[in-house]
């Protein structure tokens, strides 16, 4: 992983020595190449297709409720080792933490995904913006689309 772009500085790191994840399922997208993968995902891009693994799919049960739903994921192709990066798309360098590419120290992925429909343990969804095979970390509701029902109001 020597790929440094002009202006990017990169800092020694050791080998990952991980959270001790549970990957929950696997995503399936068009792109195998991140050159190909959109920069940000698009709710009107191509489906794509969630596998969530046993023992989690029990875990599913109402979230067909929701408009959108958060994607989690491990960005297992990606460096982790830039502190400034040069996007391609800028002439400007910024710190990783002050983008959302996919090169980080933890290479979490997050997008708010349109979820289309659910066939048993798939979901399909549009919106990724993430490699074909990427591992699956979490999903949830969006933030947004979330309203807990309000108490009840106290009789007068």
């Amino acid at each position: 992983m020597s790929d440094i772009r002009p202006h990017e500085i990169m800092v020694p790191t050791s080998a990952p020595d991980d959270a001790r994840l549970h990957f929950i399922g696997r995503i399936h997208t068009p792109w195998n190449d991140r050159k190909d993968c959109p920069r940000q995902g698009k709710q009107d891009g191509p489906e794509c297709r969630i596998q969530v693994f046993e023992p989690w799919v029990p875990a599913l049960k109402g979230i067909e409720e929701f408009d959108q739903i958060e994607v989690l994921c491990w960005l297992d192709q990606a460096r982790r080792d830039l502190v400034v990066q040069n996007p391609g798309h800028s002439d400007r360098t910024f710190g990783t933490f002050a983008l959302r590419s996919p090169v980080r120290p933890n290479p979490i992925g997050t997008v708010a995904a349109k979820l289309v429909s659910i066939d048993g343990a798939t979901l399909v969804v549009r919106g990724l913006d993430c490699l074909d095979g990427t591992p699956l970390i979490d999903l949830k509701p969006d933030r947004c689309s979330f309203t807990p029902k309000a108490p009840p109001k106290p009789s007068s």
